[in-house]
Protein backbone atom coordinates (compact mmCIF):
# COMPACT_ATOMS: atom_id res chain seq x y z
CA UNK A 1 0.00 0.00 0.00
CA UNK A 2 1.05 3.48 -0.81
CA UNK A 3 2.45 5.87 1.95
CA UNK A 4 1.17 8.97 2.30
CA UNK A 5 4.39 10.35 1.86
CA UNK A 6 4.34 8.71 -1.82
CA UNK A 7 1.60 10.52 -2.72
CA UNK A 8 3.86 14.01 -3.18
CA UNK A 9 3.02 15.08 0.36
CA UNK A 10 6.43 16.02 2.78
CA UNK A 11 6.85 13.30 5.25
CA UNK A 12 5.45 13.65 9.07
CA UNK A 13 2.57 16.34 7.22
CA UNK A 14 -0.77 16.35 8.55
CA UNK A 15 -2.52 14.24 5.81
CA UNK A 16 -5.94 13.15 5.56
CA UNK A 17 -7.73 11.17 2.62
CA UNK A 18 -11.56 11.57 1.13
CA UNK A 19 -12.11 8.36 -1.03
CA UNK A 20 -15.23 9.49 -2.93
CA UNK A 21 -16.84 5.88 -4.26
CA UNK A 22 -19.38 5.57 -6.28
CA UNK A 23 -22.32 2.53 -5.94
CA UNK A 24 -22.54 -0.43 -8.05
CA UNK A 25 -24.55 -1.31 -11.04
CA UNK A 26 -28.57 -1.00 -11.17
CA UNK A 27 -30.84 -2.27 -13.26
CA UNK A 28 -31.76 1.32 -14.50
CA UNK A 29 -27.70 1.81 -14.93
CA UNK A 30 -27.84 -1.04 -17.86
CA UNK A 31 -31.06 0.10 -19.35
CA UNK A 32 -29.86 3.83 -19.50
CA UNK A 33 -32.24 5.61 -17.27
CA UNK A 34 -31.81 8.38 -15.53
CA UNK A 35 -31.92 7.43 -11.91
CA UNK A 36 -31.56 10.81 -10.01
CA UNK A 37 -32.88 10.42 -6.49
CA UNK A 38 -35.25 7.76 -7.62
CA UNK A 39 -34.24 4.37 -4.92
CA UNK A 40 -33.35 1.92 -7.32
CA UNK A 41 -31.01 -0.91 -6.04
CA UNK A 42 -27.93 -2.67 -6.81
CA UNK A 43 -28.25 -5.84 -9.40
CA UNK A 44 -25.96 -8.69 -8.76
CA UNK A 45 -23.27 -7.12 -11.41
CA UNK A 46 -23.51 -4.20 -9.26
CA UNK A 47 -22.89 -6.23 -5.85
CA UNK A 48 -20.20 -8.43 -7.75
CA UNK A 49 -18.10 -5.20 -8.49
CA UNK A 50 -18.90 -3.59 -4.65
CA UNK A 51 -17.35 -6.60 -3.71
CA UNK A 52 -14.31 -6.73 -5.87
CA UNK A 53 -13.98 -2.96 -5.01
CA UNK A 54 -14.30 -3.19 -1.42
CA UNK A 55 -11.40 -5.67 -0.91
CA UNK A 56 -9.09 -3.23 -2.61
CA UNK A 57 -10.52 -0.09 -0.31
CA UNK A 58 -10.57 -2.20 2.70
CA UNK A 59 -6.55 -1.86 2.72
CA UNK A 60 -6.65 1.57 2.90
CA UNK A 61 -7.74 1.39 6.66
CA UNK A 62 -10.68 3.45 6.42
CA UNK A 63 -11.61 5.64 9.34
CA UNK A 64 -15.00 6.36 8.81
CA UNK A 65 -17.50 5.74 6.60
CA UNK A 66 -20.88 7.73 5.09
CA UNK A 67 -23.23 6.76 2.64
CA UNK A 68 -26.34 8.65 0.67
CA UNK A 69 -29.65 6.87 2.29
CA UNK A 70 -30.43 5.21 -1.10
CA UNK A 71 -30.36 1.37 -1.69
CA UNK A 72 -28.32 1.19 -3.96
CA UNK A 73 -24.94 3.06 -2.33
CA UNK A 74 -25.79 2.32 1.17
CA UNK A 75 -25.69 -1.57 0.38
CA UNK A 76 -22.01 -0.65 -1.82
CA UNK A 77 -20.66 1.04 1.62
CA UNK A 78 -21.99 -2.22 3.89
CA UNK A 79 -20.18 -4.33 1.79
CA UNK A 80 -16.67 -2.38 2.77
CA UNK A 81 -17.94 -1.79 6.18
CA UNK A 82 -17.90 -5.35 6.31
CA UNK A 83 -14.51 -5.87 5.59
CA UNK A 84 -13.39 -3.51 8.11
CA UNK A 85 -13.91 -2.23 11.51
CA UNK A 86 -16.37 1.25 10.44
CA UNK A 87 -19.94 1.74 11.09
CA UNK A 88 -21.47 3.23 7.56
CA UNK A 89 -23.11 6.80 8.82
CA UNK A 90 -26.16 7.28 6.39
CA UNK A 91 -26.38 10.94 5.08
CA UNK A 92 -29.17 12.00 2.66
CA UNK A 93 -27.09 14.76 2.08
CA UNK A 94 -25.52 12.56 -0.35
CA UNK A 95 -28.17 11.42 -2.33
CA UNK A 96 -27.91 11.88 -6.46
CA UNK A 97 -29.49 14.94 -8.09
CA UNK A 98 -33.18 15.21 -7.75
CA UNK A 99 -33.93 15.61 -11.34
CA UNK A 100 -37.94 15.58 -10.97
CA UNK A 101 -39.62 14.79 -14.15
CA UNK A 102 -36.77 13.15 -15.99
CA UNK A 103 -36.36 10.17 -13.32
CA UNK A 104 -37.05 6.91 -14.63
CA UNK A 105 -36.47 7.88 -18.50
CA UNK A 106 -33.99 6.96 -21.17
CA UNK A 107 -32.09 9.58 -23.10
CA UNK A 108 -34.55 9.29 -25.56
CA UNK A 109 -37.42 9.32 -23.61
CA UNK A 110 -35.85 12.78 -22.42
CA UNK A 111 -35.41 14.56 -25.39
CA UNK A 112 -38.61 13.72 -26.59
CA UNK A 113 -40.64 14.89 -23.86
CA UNK A 114 -37.88 17.62 -22.20
CA UNK A 115 -36.39 18.71 -25.77
CA UNK A 116 -35.78 22.29 -24.90
CA UNK A 117 -34.24 21.30 -21.83
CA UNK A 118 -32.20 18.67 -22.91
CA UNK A 119 -30.82 20.75 -25.01
CA UNK A 120 -29.82 23.81 -23.08
CA UNK A 121 -28.56 21.09 -20.40
CA UNK A 122 -25.98 19.60 -23.12
CA UNK A 123 -25.31 23.32 -24.16
CA UNK A 124 -23.75 23.94 -20.08
CA UNK A 125 -26.64 26.17 -19.22
CA UNK A 126 -28.23 26.07 -15.49
CA UNK A 127 -31.21 24.48 -15.77
CA UNK A 128 -33.01 22.65 -13.29
CA UNK A 129 -33.79 18.88 -15.24
CA UNK A 130 -37.53 18.07 -14.85
CA UNK A 131 -38.06 21.01 -12.46
CA UNK A 132 -35.60 19.36 -9.94
CA UNK A 133 -32.22 20.62 -8.41
CA UNK A 134 -29.53 22.62 -9.83
CA UNK A 135 -25.72 21.78 -9.90
CA UNK A 136 -25.08 24.16 -7.44
CA UNK A 137 -27.27 23.45 -4.82
CA UNK A 138 -26.29 19.67 -5.22
CA UNK A 139 -22.95 20.68 -4.28
CA UNK A 140 -23.42 22.46 -1.39
CA UNK A 141 -24.95 20.04 -0.08
CA UNK A 142 -22.95 17.13 -0.66
CA UNK A 143 -19.53 18.81 0.31
CA UNK A 144 -21.36 20.02 3.38
CA UNK A 145 -21.70 16.55 4.27
CA UNK A 146 -18.49 15.70 4.05
CA UNK A 147 -17.15 18.74 6.07
CA UNK A 148 -19.23 17.26 8.64
CA UNK A 149 -17.86 14.16 8.05
CA UNK A 150 -14.43 15.36 8.55
CA UNK A 151 -14.80 16.31 12.22
CA UNK A 152 -15.18 13.06 12.96
CA UNK A 153 -11.98 11.55 11.92
CA UNK A 154 -8.25 12.45 12.61
CA UNK A 155 -5.70 14.78 10.74
CA UNK A 156 -4.03 11.65 8.96
CA UNK A 157 -7.70 9.99 8.84
CA UNK A 158 -9.01 8.46 5.54
CA UNK A 159 -13.08 9.09 4.99
CA UNK A 160 -15.05 7.07 2.43
CA UNK A 161 -17.69 8.69 0.49
CA UNK A 162 -20.51 6.52 -0.78
CA UNK A 163 -22.56 7.95 -3.19
CA UNK A 164 -23.90 8.64 -6.93
CA UNK A 165 -21.86 9.64 -10.44
CA UNK A 166 -23.03 13.27 -10.36
CA UNK A 167 -23.21 13.66 -6.44
CA UNK A 168 -19.81 12.72 -6.42
CA UNK A 169 -17.99 14.71 -9.31
CA UNK A 170 -20.10 17.21 -7.80
CA UNK A 171 -18.40 16.95 -4.31
CA UNK A 172 -14.76 16.57 -6.21
CA UNK A 173 -15.36 19.87 -7.91
CA UNK A 174 -16.47 21.39 -4.12
CA UNK A 175 -13.68 19.99 -2.44
CA UNK A 176 -11.24 21.59 -4.91
CA UNK A 177 -12.97 24.84 -4.90
CA UNK A 178 -13.23 24.49 -9.13
CA UNK A 179 -15.28 27.26 -10.53
CA UNK A 180 -18.30 26.35 -12.21
CA UNK A 181 -16.90 26.64 -15.39
CA UNK A 182 -14.69 23.56 -14.88
CA UNK A 183 -16.82 21.48 -13.46
CA UNK A 184 -17.03 19.80 -16.75
CA UNK A 185 -13.65 18.96 -16.86
CA UNK A 186 -14.19 16.47 -14.36
CA UNK A 187 -15.26 12.92 -16.51
CA UNK A 188 -17.84 10.47 -14.91
CA UNK A 189 -17.50 8.35 -12.35
CA UNK A 190 -18.06 4.51 -13.64
CA UNK A 191 -20.21 2.55 -11.95
CA UNK A 192 -17.78 1.31 -8.58
CA UNK A 193 -14.83 3.20 -9.39
CA UNK A 194 -13.85 5.62 -6.98
CA UNK A 195 -11.60 8.87 -6.68
CA UNK A 196 -9.00 10.06 -3.99
CA UNK A 197 -8.14 13.45 -2.28
CA UNK A 198 -5.25 14.20 -0.44
CA UNK A 199 -5.32 16.95 1.84
CA UNK A 200 -1.74 19.20 2.43
CA UNK A 201 -0.21 22.50 2.98
CA UNK A 202 -1.81 23.66 0.01
CA UNK A 203 -5.57 22.45 0.55
CA UNK A 204 -7.09 19.24 -1.08
CA UNK A 205 -5.69 17.99 -4.51
CA UNK A 206 -6.88 15.22 -6.65
CA UNK A 207 -4.74 12.12 -7.05
CA UNK A 208 -7.05 9.57 -8.59
CA UNK A 209 -10.02 10.22 -10.48
CA UNK A 210 -12.66 7.24 -11.70
CA UNK A 211 -9.82 4.42 -10.46
CA UNK A 212 -10.39 0.89 -10.21
CA UNK A 213 -7.28 0.21 -8.86
CA UNK A 214 -5.00 1.43 -5.49
CA UNK A 215 -2.99 4.51 -5.92
CA UNK A 216 0.59 3.93 -7.08
CA UNK A 217 3.39 6.16 -5.79
CA UNK A 218 4.16 9.44 -6.72
CA UNK A 219 8.11 9.62 -8.50
CA UNK A 220 9.17 12.26 -9.83
CA UNK A 221 9.85 16.27 -9.57
CA UNK A 222 5.68 17.52 -9.74
CA UNK A 223 5.21 16.73 -5.89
Amino acid sequence: MSTRSDWGDPPGQPHRRIVIWRHGRTGWNLSKRFQGSTDVPLDDVGRDQAARAARMLATLEPDLIISSDLSRARETAEILAGLTDCDVLIDPSLRETYAGGWEGLTDVEIRAQFADEWAAWRRGEVIRRGGGELDDEVLERVTAAIERALEKISPTGTLVVVSHGGAGRLAIAGMLGLPREHWSALGALANCSWSVLGQNTRGWRLYEHNAGTLPEPVLGDDQ
